[in-house]
């Protein structure tokens, strides 16, 4: 960790401020910080413990299922979610990435409705991202962002008279889940939640501006295991708005369903934010890798490679259906997921038939009911909007109650995928984008182009947790060869090697192959590869430079 100079609060210890972001730090919002901290990490704590024990108890047999404690409020048909909020009734094409500047740019001046600003799976967090991401956005709110880069200048433009949306997207923003630290911000000795950092440097300095703006302080919540972490979200939010003198529920979060513990409890989650619910996403990737990591050690989960793992194989089509049907019956947003496709140059032929693949499934989800969905780049905003003003005229169809449909637990676990293979060519795709990604990250980048698809910590994760997977379970490939640790150790040191020739000096693979090889052989299992490599980051280039 860089090391730490006191603040003006008693208790409080950061690392140093650049003096772009003196703006963010003042007194009243680190006095903020730490009451957050004060108030929440001792049930942050708690929460993250239960995970632990409830894993303890699903390797021991004990399947996921649908709570019985809380039969009553699933059952129950009269309570409904909050009002749409400002900026909010029309949803139907979001785009994602990180805070640098440029994207930030970028993003508000797509054709796009909304923009979830990410300091969570596509933001490596050395403290000068983290701290440089807040400026971002506190310029973005009031309008007032721009950038100088290699010749070129980004503005926002304000005239949006040529395109679709007349005005600037609204602007979402999702913090770090509750398993992560922010180890450069101390109060009373211990690092805040890095959760609470992000959202509560942007919430004390632009609740009001946005609203001024025209839309409100709206957040993406990630990661949540059960109801009781949004039950915790939800105080947050209370506290926060009392604190500022803010009328409780202007706030308003979307929670990613991204585990396979929180699709059971999804009825649960929008009770709990009540006047915060702005509705559910289907965080497909991160989905995938929850399903992966919680029942790893039933051999009956195992999954096929990763492109087979389609939203029709029916433990992912029963979450798509119950997640829309959860949120219509409450009237709020159900979100589809991400195209994470990148257009690709010089090869008309690759890049039709990967833009034919975005539109027949984005064609997927606003059939199914979804109300909106997301994409990564802003040229696949015009196909998204393509197909959801086509088959959505109206702002959203939350009216579609999907009443017809019915989803058992078993339905929600069944990982039957016919045709499903393992090979040794999806082995080692695998092994490079566990490799590629974990080699940006360690470089401070949290987003990374690899074979024109944009992979985040959520693509990653899903490779890591697949090879751990198979070769836990000693699955034999498509070609007849058995998984076992050496066969998989000796395809990661060629792809290490491979990806070594081509990079350039001072590349992060041999580092991030030391840290891989024991994730998938399960001579050690981190719950996130972010807490995993999160220590390397902490006396990042980056941070010393503050």
């Amino acid at each position: 960790m860089v090391a730490t100079i006191p603040s003006m609060i008693k208790g409080v210890e950061h690392a140093p401020i650049p003096d772009s972001a003196k703006k963010i730090f003042t007194p009243e919002a680190v006095a903020f910080l730490a009451t957050l901290h004060r108030t929440f990490d001792g049930r942050r704590q708690e929460l993250l413990a239960a995970r632990v024990e409830r894993q303890k108890r699903i390797d021991a047999g004990e399947l996921p299922d649908f709570l019985p404690q809380t039969k009553h409020i699933r059952e129950d048909p009269t309570w409904q979610g909050p009002k749409l909020a400002p900026g909010l009734e029309d949803r139907r094409v979001e785009i994602t990435g990180p805070t640098d500047r440029k994207m930030v740019i970028n993003a508000l001046n797509a054709n796009v409705y909304t923009y979830m600003s990410d300091f969570e799976d596509s933001t490596a967090p050395t403290w000068l991202n983290q701290v440089t991401g807040q400026v971002n956005l506190y310029d973005a709110v009031r309008r007032e962002i721009s950038l100088e880069s290699n010749g070129k200048t980004y503005k926002l433009n304000t005239d949006r008279s040529k395109m679709q949306l007349k005005r600037i997207p609204t602007l979402i923003v999702r913090p770090r889940g509750w398993h992560l630290d922010e180890a450069h911000f101390l109060v009373d000795g211990q690092p805040i939640s890095g959760g609470l950092f992000d959202f509560g440097l942007y919430f004390f300095h632009n609740a009001f501006e946005s609203i001024n703006q025209g839309f409100g302080p709206y957040f993406y919540l990630p990661k949540m295991e059960s109801h009781l972490e949004a039950r915790l979200w939800n105080d947050v939010f209370r506290l926060a708005q009392d604190w500022i003198g803010m009328p409780r529920g202007t706030i308003r979060g979307t929670v990613l369903i991204e585990t396979i513990l929180a699709v059971f409890e999804m009825d649960e989650i929008i009770y709990e934010l009540r006047e915060h619910s702005s509705g559910l996403n289907c965080g497909r990737w991160d989905y995938i890798f929850s399903y992966i990591k919680k029942l790893r050690n039933h051999p009956e989960f195992t999954l096929a490679e990763r492109n087979d793992v389609t939203m029709k194989v029916p433990f992912m089509h029963a979450y798509v259906q119950l997640l829309i049907k959860t949120c219509h019956r409450r009237g709020v947003h159900a979100m589809g997921g991400m195209a994470a496709q990148i257009p690709i140059k010089n090869d008309e032929a690759a890049n039709k038939k990967a833009m034919e693949g975005v539109y027949a499934d984005k064609l997927r989800e606003v059939t199914a009911g979804h109300d909106g969905t997301w994409v990564a780049h802003p040229q696949l905003a015009e196909i998204a909007l393509e197909v959801f003003n086509k088959h959505m005229p109206t702002p959203n169809q939350i009216f579609r109650r999907r009443e017809e449909v019915n989803v058992t637990a078993r339905d929600l676990l069944n990982p039957y995928i016919p045709g499903g293979k393992i090979t040794e060519a999806g082995i080692r795709k695998n092994l490079y984008i566990g490799l590629g990604y974990m080699e940006a990250w360690l470089r401070g980048v949290g987003c990374v182009p690899i074979n024109f698809l944009m992979e985040d910590a959520a693509t990653a994760e899903v490779s890591r947790a697949q090879l751990n997977q198979w070769v836990k379970n000693s699955v034999v490939t498509k070609e007849g060869k058995k998984c076992t640790k050496e066969y998989v150790l000796g395809l990661l040191k060629e792809e290490v090697e491979k990806l070594k020739k081509t990079a350039p000096a001072g590349n992060q693979f041999q580092k991030a192959a030391e840290y891989l090889a024991p994730e998938i052989t399960d001579e050690h299992y981190s719950d996130f590869l972010t807490t995993l490599l999160y220590p390397a980051i902490q006396t990042h280039r980056g941070s010393q430079r503050l």
